[in-house]
Parts: structure tokens; C-alpha cells; sequence
């Protein structure tokens, strides 16, 4: 089924960024805890990990005004 997050997503690659987000590449489908699906119009998004983001969940860049570090 096409419309199936799950065989939708078999494809992705999810690689996190030391100090800034997680990029997203290939095949997804982002949805929300209530199950609603998030339009990305994009094979390859960035997806905030600060949780400062002005575009949640995507990531604009602010992990760096912040000085978000990551272990």
C-alpha cells in the first residue's frame, strides 16, 4: 500500500549532524504523534534536534545561535 508510512519509509536514511539536526534522505513519510501526515515536498529535509526550531519539526538553523552541542 503506497500510502503506508511504514513500506513508505524503507528507503530513508536518517544521519545526525554533530551539534545541529538529523537529515532525512530517500523514501519517507514524516507523521505526527495524531497520525497526521507532514508534506516535505523534498526527498532530503533537515529536522530539528535543539528544539528551538521556528519550523518545527524542521530544523532553521537556530541549534547554532543556541550553541546546541551533542555528545
Amino acid at each position: 500500500m503506497a500510502d503506508d508510512p511504514t513500506t513508505a519509509a524503507a528507503g530513508a536514511t536518517i544521519t545526525a549532524y554533530p551539534d545541529g539536526p538529523l537529515l532525512v534522505r530517500g523514501d519517507f513519510v514524516l507523521v505526527t504523534p495524531e497520525g497526521r501526515t507532514i508534506e516535505t515536498r523534498r526527498g532530503t529535509v533537515a529536522l530539528c534536534r535543539c528544539g528551538r526550531s521556528a519550523l518545527k519539526p524542521f530544523c532553521d538553523g537556530t541549534h547554532k545561535m543556541v550553541g546546541f552541542r551533542t555528545d
